[in-house]
């Protein structure tokens, strides 16, 4: 993995800072953290994204959100000492975003983080997936996390490469984890990745 240079704001809140990435010569996309002004933009996106592949946790009817809710939310990932979002920005129009908390807040659950990520179709094959999940792999191992979690569908054979070139891997296969629209099911691969001294001794 190439080496990540990571921005924060001051304090204790977990906000990535804004820089600018060039998906081309003449296209910079904005990386930041998402904050409760994007509740729009962000539910937006996740609508977008829903429409675009069943790959993701839910279908576009599904995306009903209360925007006072997903504002909270936001601000209470802003807020907290160790989660935090990664979001791609096209103007002030999030496409693309990830996001990493802790799984439990119990002490036995404490050294493990889950991720999921979303990139509009529009925006694929840019590198921006790569480049946000490089962020997010260096934030959170900076937290104090010792491994990041995921699952994905099996059949979403680009994602499972993606991840496995940046050391994710597999672990557990949840049998009949979706079942789509049509009747049939997809098994979800659940997969990790050692972070720090931890991936060493693993």
């Amino acid at each position: 993995m190439s080496p990540v240079r990571l921005f924060f704001a001051g304090g204790k809140n977990m906000v990535i800072e804004k820089r600018e990435w060039k998906a081309s010569p003449d296209r910079s996309i904005t990386i930041r953290s998402a904050v409760a002004l994007d509740a729009e933009s962000l539910c937006r996106h996740r609508y977008i994204t829903s429409g675009e592949t069943y790959f993701m946790a839910r279908y576009p009817e599904e995306c009903q959100y209360d925007m006072d809710q997903v504002r909270k939310d936001l601000t209470s990932i802003e807020e907290h000492p160790r989660n935090f979002m990664v979001t791609a920005f096209d103007g002030d129009q999030v496409i693309g975003d990830l996001g990493v908390r802790q799984i439990f807040s119990h002490m036995k659950y404490l050294h493990r983080a889950y991720m999921g990520i979303s990139i509009q179709k529009a925006y694929c094959n840019l590198g921006l997936g790569r480049t946000l999940l490089e962020i997010a792999i260096a934030q959170t191992a900076q937290n104090g996390f010792e491994q990041l979690e995921l699952g994905t569908f099996s059949d979403n054979l680009r994602a499972l490469h993606l991840y496995e070139k940046y050391g994710f891997v597999r672990y557990g296969i949840q049998p009949r984890a979706f079942k789509l629209k049509d009747g049939t099911y997809r098994d979800e691969v659940i997969m990790v990745k050692m972070l720090g001294t931890n991936a060493e001794n693993n």
